[in-house]
Parts: structure tokens; C-alpha cells; sequence
């Protein structure tokens, strides 16, 4: 064999199951498999000057290379079972938190000491909540903001490389069991290992489906959650993000009885782009350091849809709508909430004189030509909610971009020790379905490493 373990997928999974793999085995030979490029190399083209949207790179660096998708977000680590995934549903509730505590405690000792751990416990905006149909979901989160998030990973990397074998723009085209193990084979050449561990993350939810395929290895369908980025001034959520940060609020809707969540609240923070398979959508960043912060606040405003037979592919739907705002206005869309409720497409113009200023480059359109009705009532109807808790989040300029869609991967089925039913094949991460974020998902590395650590 050319390696005792071979890792597909350089994402939160993949670098925090070859880091406890050199803690608790040093001297184990260890591979990493990486589509996208090294942290060093990871630059996005677009700058807002000469390159104003997304020019469709061979290998996204927003979504792809050395940190996964996870990389430039804002670095936020949610310490909680709430949400997040399910990881806690195969390894018990307190290991699972266990394990994100110990994630936390390597990124303080790799360059994230001095961010701030923020908690839900106690806060009197629960009961503010509650009191609006609202419910703030618990929590504590470690912020690292895009800049420290950058650091801590450069850290990470510099100590691995000395152990690990990395493998940058290197796609994995499938896995094969051999007698003994498995054989990865790349474009040019093909390497074998004892165990393989798969964490490919969201962006290789089809990589992984047709190995899945392949290995005939059962999966079942996952959600997909549709929705809108919403940017405001930070004076609006500042009562809120200033003691919390982080404020994951649910609302079930009167209408349909959905479920309308915030998700990835930025304070001070920006609107991005994002490329998934072709595809782009919508994110958003914050920055630690006070310099490289704006005057907006954003968060994402997302509708959980689930289907039933006859229909399995949450995904395809969750690409449908994307594409059809990728088609209406090249990339992405924005209007203010105002132009959405009076039913007129945003201009140029409107976008221009209004008070809250976009830090997104996006084209000023009509959501309601893209979002279908039941997720657009839903989401008009949380901004009204919210609007109750946070005055000011339903004012005529507050931005609304489109769309925001999180895929989740088909749920990969795995043994409480996430080995498939290959021995030694594990699938980690948001790439199984079973995780949805970097804590759960960095988790779900340390947990695997660990049984392998103490097999071999």
C-alpha cells in the first residue's frame, strides 16, 4: 500500500482528521487529496473593479481548496447539537459536544486565541423571542471572523505538511475496494491505501452520489434549504449580534406552517458570491479586524424543503431556481424589500438612492420572477417578524439577494463509527450528509481519526 490512510478532501473533515491522526500516530503515512488549490494559492478573480461577477474558474477558490467552503466564511464554530447536523444521533450527544469543544481548543492554539466565545445561555432576547412567535435556538459560537479563520488554517497547514502528503488540484475520479483496501484513481495515476476516509463536502455532492452509485453504498434523500441573503444597517441586529453574534431565530409560518430560519448572520460584514457545480448563489463574510468591516449587517433567510415519493432529488430543485436567477440576471439578484412588497422589479436607480448601500456587485431585479410563491410568503413573513424584535428589518431599502441555497448532500448510510458498509471506508463531513458546518463537521474528522488510530 502507498499510504496507511488516504483522506479525499482538504475541508474542516479532512485537515482535522489528519491532524489527530499525527497526534495520536506519528510517523502513519498519510495522503490528502485535494481538487481545489492550496490555501496560498485560493483567490477568487472577482476584485469589483475590472472582474465584477463570477467568470466561472476550472476550480472555484471561494468553494474549493486547502479549508473547504469554510475558509473565507466568517468562521463561525457553533458549539451546540441544536443545529448543525445530526453527528450527535451516532456518537451521543455529549461525545459530539466533546469533540467540538476539542476543535475549538486547536483553533485557540493555532492562531484563533483572543476571539470571542459568545453563548445564548441566559440572554434575555429568548424571552423577547418567544414573545413574537420567534424562538432563538442555543448555542455558544467561537467567532474567528474570515481574517483569523485564514490564520488559524495557514497554522494547521504548515504544521501537516511536514507529516501529511498533500495533493492540491488533484480530483479524486473514483474509489475502488482492492483486497487489503482501496485504490484512489486520479486522472494520471492511481494510489492505494488501508483506509480512506471521504470528506468531500457540499461541493462534491455529486462526486459523491456516483460513488455511492458505484459502490453500491445506500444513501437516502436530504433537504435543501432556498432562500435570500438580506443586508440592513448593522444599528438594526446590533442589540442582538453585539451580545450574541451569532442569533440562530426560527419561525414557523402562519400561512403554510414552514419553517423560516436565520442563517449566518455577519455583523459589519459582506455579500459574496458563490459557485457550487456552475451554479452561483449567494454568501456572506465578516471580518475580525475593525479595518476590513462595513456598515451593513447580512444574514441568510432559508426555507427548509423536504420531498416525498416520487421525488428524491432535493438538489436538482434547490439548482432549478438558482439557475433561473443566474438566467434572469447573469449571477445574482438584488431588490430592496420595499420595490418586493409594491410588486415592481428594483432598478438601478432605486438601488442607488437608497439608504442601505449593497456591498455586492449584484443585478438589481424581481425575486418574485425566480423564488416560488410559498417560499417567498414565508420569507416576507419572517421579515415582518423580525421586524418586531429588530425594528427596522422590514424598511422599504433593506436589500434582499438572490438566491441563497444551502445542498445537502444525500445522507451516505454509515455505522455509529461513520464506516460505510466497506470496512475502513468512511464518509465524514457535510460530504455524508450527516454534518452541516465547520464544528460538526471538523468533529466528525477528530472522531474518525480516532477509532482509526486505534485499529491499526
Amino acid at each position: 500500500m502507498n499510504y496507511e490512510v488516504i483522506i479525499i478532501g482538504a475541508g474542516p473533515g479532512g485537515i482535522f482528521s489528519a491532524y489527530e491522526l499525527m497526534e495520536k500516530r506519528p510517523g502513519m503515512r498519510v495522503a490528502v487529496f485535494e481538487a481545489g488549490h492550496e490555501l496560498a494559492k485560493r483567490h477568487c478573480p472577482i476584485d469589483g473593479e475590472k472582474v465584477k461577477s463570477c467568470i466561472g474558474c476550472k476550480s472555484c477558490s471561494i468553494m474549493s481548496g486547502f479549508g473547504g467552503a469554510g475558509a473565507f466564511s466568517d468562521g463561525k464554530y457553533n458549539i451546540t447539537n441544536d443545529f448543525g447536523g445530526t453527528l450527535y444521533e451516532y456518537i451521543g450527544k455529549k461525545q459530539a459536544l466533546d469533540l467540538m469543544h476539542y476543535v475549538d481548543e486547536i483553533n485557540m492554539a493555532h492562531g484563533g486565541e483572543g476571539t470571542k466565545l459568545y453563548s445564548t445561555a441566559g440572554t434575555r432576547f429568548k424571552k423577547l423571542c418567544i414573545q413574537n412567535d420567534l424562538h432563538l435556538l442555543d448555542a455558544s459560537v467561537r467567532h474567528l471572523g474570515t481574517d483569523i479563520n485564514y490564520v488559524v488554517l495557514e497554522n494547521l497547514y504548515n504544521r501537516l505538511k511536514e507529516s501529511v502528503d498533500f495533493f492540491f488540484d488533484t480530483p479524486v475520479e473514483t474509489v475502488v475496494a482492492i483486497e487489503g483496501g482501496y485504490e484512489v484513481k486520479c486522472k494520471d495515476r492511481s494510489y492505494t491505501c488501508e483506509k480512506c476516509i471521504i470528506s468531500v463536502g457540499r461541493s462534491g455532492s455529486k462526486w459523491m452520489e456516483k460513488v455511492c452509485r458505484q459502490l453500491d453504498i445506500p444513501t437516502k434523500s436530504n433537504r435543501v434549504d432556498i432562500g435570500v441573503r438580506v443586508e440592513l444597517p448593522a444599528e438594526v441586529f446590533s442589540h442582538l449580534t453585539d451580545e450574541l453574534y451569532e442569533s440562530k431565530i426560527v419561525y414557523r409560518t402562519e400561512k403554510y406552517g414552514d419553517r423560516v430560519r436565520t442563517f449566518c448572520m455577519n455583523p459589519k460584514g459582506a455579500v459574496v458570491n458563490e459557485n457550487t457545480n456552475g451554479i452561483i448563489t449567494v454568501n456572506g463574510h465578516s471580518y475580525e479586524d475593525p479595518a476590513r468591516q462595513t456598515e451593513n449587517t447580512n444574514f441568510a433567510l432559508l426555507v427548509a424543503k423536504h420531498f416525498s415519493e416520487p421525488f428524491k432529488d432535493s438538489n436538482g430543485y434547490g439548482e432549478s431556481i438558482a439557475r433561473l436567477s443566474n438566467m434572469l440576471g447573469g449571477g445574482v439578484i438584488v431588490q430592496r424589500f420595499g420595490d418586493l412588497i409594491r410588486g415592481r422589479r428594483s432598478t438601478a436607480q432605486r438601488i442607488e438612492e437608497a439608504f442601505v448601500t449593497p456591498t455586492l456587485n449584484a443585478t438589481p431585479g424581481d425575486l418574485s420572477l425566480v423564488l416560488p410563491k410559498r417560499l417567498l410568503d414565508g420569507i416576507i413573513e419572517m421579515i415582518y417578524a423580525l421586524d418586531k424584535v429588530a425594528p427596522g428589518t422590514a424598511n422599504d431599502d433593506t436589500l434582499l439577494y438572490g438566491v441563497e441555497v444551502k445542498f445537502y448532500n444525500m445522507e451516505v448510510e454509515v455505522s455509529e463509527k461513520l464506516e460505510s458498509r466497506y470496512p475502513g471506508l468512511y464518509v465524514i463531513g457535510d460530504g455524508g450528509g450527516i454534518t452541516h458546518s465547520l464544528s460538526h463537521a471538523s468533529a466528525s474528522g477528530v472522531y474518525v481519526a480516532r477509532n482509526i488510530a486505534e485499529s491499526l
